[in-house]
């Protein structure tokens, strides 16, 4: 562990902890611009994920649609598996009611 010092606050540099990736995050960052916080999409513009085939049915189905893209939505291969699949496991759950997607899951489609 390092101490650094600055002025009159001292700040320590712990190591880095493995974290899982943040699904909502991801989505707040990549994907909640067109389908919007709460997944409703814009109408005639960007789908709602909330009625989507695709967030709701086969895992590899979507897992392909994502990393290729379709249409105006781009594709999202430079993603890593991790985030890939912490963003896919959370449309899931949060606007589908579906399980999760692993990792293992998202290489294997790669």
């Amino acid at each position: 562990m390092k101490r650094l010092a600055f002025g009159m606050v001292l700040l320590i540099a712990a190591p880095a902890l493995a974290q899982a990736a943040d699904g909502g995050g991801v989505y707040a960052d990549t994907c909640a611009m067109c389908h919007q916080p709460d997944g409703a999409g814009i109408p005639g513009t960007f789908p709602a994920l909330t009625e989507s085939e695709i967030a709701s049915g086969d895992a590899s189905s979507m897992i392909s649609f994502v990393l290729g893209g379709s249409g105006a939505m781009p594709a999202f291969s430079y993603l890593s598996d991790e985030d890939l699949a912490a963003v896919l496991s959370y449309v899931r759950s949060e606007f589908a009611g579906a399980t999760e997607i692993s990792e293992e899951e998202v290489a294997a489609e790669r």
